[in-house]
């Protein structure tokens, strides 16, 4: 069992979908410009990922980026660079690091190289962006599973888990890589 430490302990949650809005890649671009000065090549990936990453799929209005460094547990290296610029740490598991705004707008996972957990997120992103009958599946579900009631983030997200799983499998069939 992996320990997560949830910095700041539980939220209150809020869980709304927005239309897609067009201010979202830009959004991306000024956070990723603003790791790149922080971590300059330690940084090896900087990708936006999530809802927001797909032009037409609504989506709580939080940009997602993943970025991949060579060992996550030299935080002196990624973590605190991200810091010093004005992120705070939320999430701290092994494996994974996760930075946000203090206004919770952005988040930044952060995941060591070749972590397969990298690919996942732009293999599910590539096949929304390009599979209109996947991405209307996606946000049905979502809208279904917002009609709930839910006490904690992490238990909608397992809900969605399936649907995640059984996109990714029909793009993994497709031959489709998140390298290409």
């Amino acid at each position: 069992m992996s320990t997560v430490e949830l910095v700041g302990g539980v939220e209150p949650l809020e869980l709304t979908l927005h239309p897609y809005d067009d201010r979202w890649p830009g959004v991306y671009l000024d956070h990723r410009r603003r790791i790149l000065e922080a971590l300059g090549a330690r940084a090896v990936v900087i990708e936006h990922i999530g809802s927001t990453s797909v032009p037409g799929l609504a989506a709580k209005p939080v940009v997602d980026l993943v970025v991949a460094v060579e060992d996550i547990t030299a935080e002196k290296d990624h973590v605190e660079p991200l810091l010093a610029t004005g992120y705070v740490l939320r999430v701290r598991e092994p494996g994974h690091r996760l930075v946000r705004t203090p206004a919770r707008d952005v988040h930044v996972h952060l995941y060591e190289r070749d972590d397969p957990a990298v690919d996942a997120y732009l293999l599910l992103r590539d096949r929304l962006r390009t599979h209109a009958d996947e991405r209307e599946l996606y946000e049905r579900t979502k809208r279904a599973l917002l009609a709930r009631r839910w006490d904690d983030m992490n238990a909608y997200a397992d809900a969605k888990s399936d649907v995640i799983a059984a996109i990714k499998a029909r793009a993994r069939a497709a031959g489709v890589s998140a390298a290409g």
